[in-house]
């Protein structure tokens, strides 16, 4: 019986053994524990980052190698830090800063110490590595922006934060991530998927070589490529001749509802978010709160859309067939509602139909259309949800479900909108503005291409979007699947015309392009602003929307132009300049181009800071630039019309 009993305790102790040495030898050598090794030196290996193309192949963002100082709390041995801080160009202070931070986040996993090593620093650096234990060099790609143009659709990449951290365990404190424009939007895309080295250390800290043989490494797999939609070409136009202006413009494909140009104004050159000095840059550009450089104003801006918006009620009056198209409304400078007027410019006594209406812009009879639409019904409560529904079908007020990395839901007002306001019955009086687009109407510029794509389209539009294609994969189907409007397309012809006759022989006659059918609609939108506590009006904005040819529109665009007097002054001339660059490739209306590079609007944006009058005898007063500005301006615009015809 003994010596059972000692048999069985000499297996039981084997088995003990044996299990013990499996765990350490096997699964402690798993990647769980391997993280936790001392003697293991973890190395992430990170992808090439996808490139970003424009829609014809022009590279617009690549890569360049970085260095990046690494720290493991933890492994810190005594060092010369007055030494250390003057290979790393950093402060005493600074170093202390950012080892407590490194400590404080994990003390055994790697934090980046120092980011963005240039290669000469890096040269000196390595050499002298040995002797700053726990602290080695990573090497990584950094994004290079292969342009100056469009910072706002490819945007940048910046260090994670903690809640990116926490969202997605595939990032560690120093990785990097899209934070906005294109990058932010496919980042999942762009980053690729990173690899892992473990190599095994002595007790000198010095590298031995892969640790088991690298039966545990990874291999980074690189990002996709992209195609995106913009026009390198287009966009930079686009932002040339919105220099010294403040505003945005939507150009769209209205066939296929790709971004063509999505210009911001101001905005910065991308290359400047990248390297070491990317915080204090994007310092400098996040608290200029005057003019918001980060702000897309192209997808974020909210305008009352103005004049533009009368489209709309005439589509909504011929499909509730409240409005014929020949009928005639007769304008007295204005029209009376209520015990209240409201002003037009057509001279009184004018009679406007649909076509002249839109020609003319004539206020009086869009006011009149606007109330038959909300007085159809018992109730104008009932009106202005059949009205409100009829517009979001054409994708204003809401989200527009695309590929952005930002954008604004707009207003447009309903009846549960409006009983907060007028818990009683509500009449059709009491919100006339929106027959004219201003009120409670409130849209973004690339809304607002969306509406003329509609319309252009007679009754549909694609989701407008930026991604063209991806390396290996489709794109959505929601960027190709038609969503059609409340409209018949049968009422969409007379509407055209309208915007037809707007270039022929109204408010836009002064900007035809030969050779090219236009249909337009300007806008002019009040600008108030509350200066020392009082509602001050500014000046008006300038609004233009557009697309063409009439009858194969290739092109459909919004021009918002802050404090840009009227419609046809600014943004009306912008637009016919895209327009004609996009289906000719060059400019044949160079007076247009001549005009817009020769103008400032600065002073206005500056008359609410600067205590000047905003009118001297009821006149506001226009800003050219200097002669050395205008040349660079002119260089800069015949480089960009030379390019098109090189390529």
């Amino acid at each position: 019986m003994r010596k059972l009993l000692l048999l069985l305790s000499v297996i039981i102790v084997g088995i003990v053994f044996t299990g013990r040495l499996f765990y350490l030898q096997v699964y402690n050598a798993r990647s769980t524990n391997l993280y936790q090794d001392n003697a293991i030196r973890k190395v992430f290996d990170y992808p090439k980052r996808g490139f970003v193309y424009d829609r014809n192949g022009k590279l617009l963002v690549s890569n360049q190698p970085s260095y990046d100082v690494m720290v493991i709390p933890r492994e810190v041995k005594p060092l010369d830090t007055i030494e250390f801080c003057k290979l790393l160009k950093i402060t005493k202070q600074s170093f202390k800063d950012k080892y407590a931070k490194a400590k404080k986040r994990s003390p055994r996993l790697p934090f980046v110490f120092v980011s963005h090593l240039s290669k000469e620093d890096y040269a000196i650096l390595q050499e002298k590595m040995r002797k700053y234990e726990g602290f080695y060099i990573q090497k990584r790609s950094l994004r290079k922006y292969e342009t100056t143009i469009g910072a706002n659709v490819l945007g940048d990449i910046g260090e994670v934060n903690d809640r990116n951290i926490k969202n997605d365990n595939y990032y560690q404190s120093g990785d990097l991530i899209g934070k906005a424009g294109v990058e932010a939007s496919y980042e999942a895309t762009l980053r690729g998927q990173k690899g892992i080295k473990f190599i095994q250390k002595d007790r000198f800290n010095r590298n031995l070589g892969p640790y088991q043989d690298g039966i545990h490494d990874t291999i980074p797999e690189a990002g996709k490529d992209i195609k995106i939609t913009i026009d390198a070409t287009l966009q930079a136009y686009g932002e040339l001749l919105m220099t010294n202006k403040r505003g945005g413009i939507i150009a769209l494909d209205p066939k296929s509802g790709e971004i063509l140009a999505m210009i911001t104004a101001p905005s910065y050159n991308p290359n400047s978010l990248v390297g070491r000095d990317r915080s204090k840059n994007f310092s400098k550009l996040y608290n200029d709160s005057i003019a918001k450089p980060l702000f897309n104003r192209s997808l974020q801006g909210v305008y009352e859309p103005g004049s533009p918006f009368k489209l709309m009620n005439a589509l909504i009056a011929l499909e509730e067939n409240v409005m014929s198209t020949t009928e005639k409304i007769t304008c007295h400078h204005g029209i009376k509602y209520g015990n209240r007027f409201m002003k037009c410019h057509c001279a009184s006594g004018t009679r406007n139909d649909m076509f002249s209406g839109i020609e003319k812009s004539c206020n009086s009879y869009f006011l009149t259309t606007y109330r038959r639409i909300l007085d159809k019904y018992d109730n104008a409560s009932i009106g202005i949800d059949k009205w409100s529904n009829h517009v979001k079908s054409f994708g204003l007020g809401n989200f527009l479900n695309n590929d952005l990395f930002v954008g604004q839901k707009g207003r447009i007002p309903d009846r549960d909108y409006y009983s907060r306001i007028y818990p009683n019955r509500f009449y059709s009086t009491y919100t006339v503005s929106n027959a004219i687009g201003q009120g409670e109407v409130a849209t973004t510029p690339i809304q607002l291409a969306n509406m003329v794509a509609a319309i252009a389209n007679r009754g549909y539009y694609i989701t407008p979007h930026i991604i063209k294609s991806i390396e290996d994969e489709t794109i959505s189907d929601n960027f190709t699947t038609p969503k059609y409007t409340t409209i018949s397309k049968q009422h969409f012809e007379p509407v055209i015309e309208g915007m037809l006759r707007v270039y022929e022989k109204g408010t836009a006659s002064s900007l035809q392009v030969k050779d090219i059918e236009i249909c337009g609609k300007t806008g002019t939108v009040e600008n108030f602003a509350i200066i020392d506590s009082v509602k001050t009006q500014l000046t008006d904005h300038s609004i233009f929307v557009a697309f063409a040819p009439k009858n194969d529109p290739k092109i459909a665009i919004a021009v918002f132009v802050e404090n840009g007097y009227w419609g046809s002054r600014f943004a009306g001339k912008i637009a016919s300049l895209m327009i004609e660059k996009h289906i000719k490739g060059d400019i044949s209306r160079t007076d247009l181009e001549d005009w817009i590079l020769s103008h400032s609007l600065q002073n206005e944006y500056d008359k609410p800071i600067s205590n000047q009058p905003f009118s001297i005898n009821g006149q506001t007063q226009l800003q050219t630039v200097s002669p050395e500005e205008y040349k660079n301006l002119k260089t800069r615009s015949n480089q960009i019309h030379l390019d098109v015809k090189t390529n």
